[in-house]
């Protein structure tokens, strides 16, 4: 029986996606969970599975198309079946004269010597022009081989004289001066980055329109510690247990007893929603995304730990799956790494919250009449104010910081 390959919403502002390539060839065997095609979204590039194994039998959407989310692209049916014909999607009508491409539209789909269309951010393309470097010759180490920033960076110093902003042939510095001059920040605003587009568009979307409150509190994380030591001296490297890990699994299991902080508000009411899928804040180069750990009130901490590590390293790699995203009910957001002690985030629309965690640090502490030093965590819960209030927000904090300070709960199956 003939599956048709749709084109997946990946957020709830997504309403099209461009279909960049195929990864598999009409008539080619593909198998179910199966990587076959790549598609373009604002913030990520990410690959669409086969939902079931058989042939591509027809591919739809040529790469490089544009379609709105929910268009068939594509065919998959048993070897020999005979399917029907599925007309392509109309293009759009030509405008006439047609517009001037924006800044941001140049600087992405710039080809080539050889045709080759040259993936590359912005500022790395300005950086590369106004040193005289070919961008088609800097090797991107960003997200599907994209050149980044660093990577002009590094050719700049690569070359004879090393200096950022030279023209090919540098002329020589003026007597006296030993070193070259520092880089000149290219003139004029820098355009941004569909990623940025995307963050800029969402984050004053969310300021404007949900009224945010915030509650923090202080969280003794010494048990919290222990337990992770322990679990890491026995577990597999792949399912080794981060602080951000225990912090995902005690926010999920805690929203099983406040579901209005894992819902969504809706004209005329609360949509609250019956699965808890926690969307986890990863820096990329350009900007953040938020792949979803689905269910992950009903995961294992080990689980929980293995799925993260899968998921940043595919957000990282630029290789999301179609399920890595969108449908997220909650995000929790962690800068301790950047050894950030406190800080708020803003909410992800359409969700109700959202958690910001900031290191874990070595401070003194009352306790028992007596201070001593122990491990302390700030955690900083951002609520749209039409859904909950400070008291479900408070007490939600409260059963938080309870579980991760008595953390035997998240190590039980």
């Amino acid at each position: 029986m003939a599956t048709n390959v749709i084109l997946p919403s990946l957020g709830f502002d997504m309403t099209e996606g461009k279909l960049s390539r195929w990864l598999r060839q009409e008539g080619e065997r593909v198998e179910k969970g199966q990587a076959i095609a790549e598609i373009e979204t604002e913030k990520a590039t990410v690959e669409i599975e086969a939902a079931v194994s058989g042939v591509l039998a027809k591919i739809v959407v040529p790469a490089g198309q544009t379609v709105p989310t929910g268009t068939v692209i594509g065919i998959i049916a048993e070897p020999g079946e005979t399917v029907a014909g599925v007309a392509p999607p109309s293009p759009p009508p030509p405008a006439a004269p047609p517009a001037a491409p924006s800044p941001e539209e140049r600087a992405e789909d710039r080809e080539g010597a050889g045709g080759e269309r040259i993936k590359a951010s912005p500022v790395a393309r300005r950086m590369a022009e106004n040193a005289g470097i070919d961008i088609a010759t800097v090797k991107g180490t960003g997200p599907g081989g994209r050149v980044m920033e660093r990577d002009v960076e590094a050719a700049i110093a690569a070359r004879p004289g090393g200096a950022a902003g030279a023209p090919a042939a540098p002329a020589k510095a003026p007597p006296g001066v030993g070193e070259a001059p520092p880089p000149v920040a290219p003139a004029g605003p820098v355009p941004l980055t569909p990623m940025r587009q995307a963050i800029a568009r969402r984050m004053a979307q969310s300021k404007a329109t949900a009224p945010h409150f915030y509650v923090t509190v202080d969280v003794n994380m010494d048990e919290a510690m222990k337990v992770r030591e322990q679990l890491n001296a026995v577990v597999p490297e792949e399912e080794k247990v981060s602080v951000n890990d225990l912090v995902v699994a005690a926010a999920a299991r805690t929203l099983t007893r406040f579901r209005m902080l894992n819902a969504s508000y809706r004209e005329g009411g609360v949509e609250v929603h019956p699965r808890i899928n926690v969307g986890i804040a990863v820096a990329l180069e350009d900007g953040l995304i938020s792949p979803v750990l689905r269910d992950a009130d009903t995961k294992p901490l080990r689980t929980i730990a293995a799925e993260s590590k899968a998921l940043f390293e595919r957000a990282r790699a630029g290789r999301l799956r179609a399920d890595d995203l969108g449908s997220g009910t909650f995000t929790v957001s962690n800068l301790g790494m950047f050894e950030v002690e406190q800080f708020v985030a803003i909410i992800n629309p359409p969700e109700a919250a959202i958690l910001a965690v900031g290191a874990v640090t070595r401070r003194p502490v009352a306790a028992g009449g007596e201070v001593r030093i122990a491990s302390t965590v700030k955690a900083t819960l951002s609520v749209d104010h039409r859904v909950a209030d400070g008291a479900q927000a408070a007490r939600f904090m409260q059963a938080l910081k309870k579980l991760l300070e008595n953390p035997v709960n998240l190590v039980a199956p």
